[in-house]
């Protein structure tokens, strides 16, 4: 299954992981804790967690293009949801 990751530098991690999940949960399935989150959608799954002063992304789905619908959803309600704070979201591609 194709995946990719990315860290994103912010002041408060936890802040956007919190606000991530809580609006997604509105359509989705989603978990989240301080440190933690999970979005299940039905083309993937995606999981943020902090790390060093950073949000750590790792997404997942069945196929390359679901993976890419997926990262774009995800980076663009991060970028609307972190002001200022961040400007664009850059994946790395993994190979399991």
């Amino acid at each position: 299954m194709p995946f990719m990751n990315a860290q994103v530098s912010t002041a408060n991690p936890s802040r956007l992981i919190n606000r991530l999940c809580k609006h997604f949960s509105h359509k989705i399935e989603a978990e989240w804790s301080e440190t933690n989150g999970l979005l299940t959608f039905s083309i993937g799954e995606c999981r943020l967690s902090t790390l060093n002063g950073a949000l750590a992304l790792e997404c997942q789905a069945p196929t390359a293009e679901e993976l890419e619908e997926l990262g774009q959803v995800v980076a663009s309600h991060l970028i609307r949801f972190a002001g200022d704070e961040v400007a664009e979201v850059q994946w790395k591609p993994e190979t399991a």
